[in-house]
């Protein structure tokens, strides 16, 4: 079995070639990916795989900045260390590969590929850092649905205005090294500043039969801001309790993947600048 793993790997990574732009990652990353999916595989049918693999990547610890480890941009793959956004990627990547019965590491970062950046282009540019830009891109594609309603809960509305990025240059390692990136960046925050999209209040994350019917478990949680020049502060995987919703995610608080112990309205009343949450839903 070791070597049958190690061969699909090997295949995998050689008929990738240019199209995943020599992927960043270690042996152990690829690994792992085969293992859960081969795992997954032999799941009941019914199985809620997104929120399966979010459950299986608990404990993993938390590192900020984990995609800005190379001078030019790569397809990094690296389930040791994830970030809140590396995360939801991760998860994603990884149930996209369910839905299609491709059970490879080439299959998951083509996925993931798809996920993370603009037309599928490894670049800098192209990468969907603003998760609103992130949202509009998935739908595109068809990879995701963003739920907008009913009304309520989805009673709020958000005006983006999109500018920490290029305001903030010397926090993101590459683009400080990179200065002709920025104008195109900008062009990204421009893209999105203006638009508007309904989303729950999070004094209106109650334990109700509204909010059970309108969230389910497995959907990534958008967690908005009120902070300038940005859309969104965190995201997780949203899980059911018996007391209510909670959120899977990479904890900078904790230092690892968690499910979260207390609820999410819980959580976010300690977060003054957290407004609410918009919900965006694997198709």
């Amino acid at each position: 079995m070791k070597k049958i793993l190690t061969l699909l790997i090997l295949l995998a990574t050689t008929a990738m070639g240019s199209q995943a732009s020599t992927p960043h990652y270690w042996r152990s990353d690829s690994v792992r990916v085969v293992r859960l999916l081969e795992k997954a595989a032999t799941l009941p049918p019914k199985t809620n795989h997104t929120l399966w693999f979010a459950r299986q990547l608990r404990g993993l610890p938390y590192v900020a900045k984990t995609l800005e480890v190379n001078r030019e941009e790569r397809l990094v793959v690296n389930l040791r260390q994830l970030d809140c956004t590396t995360y939801v990627e991760t998860v994603m990547a990884l149930a996209l590969c369910m839905k299609q019965k491709a059970h490879t590491f080439q299959a998951f970062c083509r996925n993931l590929q798809r996920l993370r950046y603009e037309d599928g282009k490894v670049a800098y540019t192209h990468r969907l850092h603003y998760f609103t830009y992130w949202i509009e891109e998935n739908v595109r594609k068809g990879l995701v649905a963003d739920v907008q309603g009913p009304t309520p809960p989805f009673t709020a509305v958000q005006t983006v205005r999109a500018n920490y990025m290029t305001t903030h240059t010397h926090l993101y390692p590459m683009l400080a090294a990179h200065p002709q990136w920025v104008a195109p960046l900008r062009q990204m925050e421009r893209a999105i500043s203006g638009r508007r999209y309904r989303y729950i209040p999070k004094g209106q994350l109650r334990n109700s039969k509204l909010l059970r019917s309108t969230i389910r478990n497995g959907d990534i949680i958008v967690i908005l801001t009120s902070k300038k020049g940005l859309d969104t502060s965190h995201l997780g995987i949203a899980v059911w309790h018996a007391d209510g919703l909670h959120m899977l995610n990479a904890s900078q608080l904790h230092r690892k993947v968690v499910e979260e112990p207390k609820l999410l309205a819980t959580y976010m009343a300690e977060h003054p600048s957290q407004i609410g949450i918009r919900i965006v839903r694997a198709k």
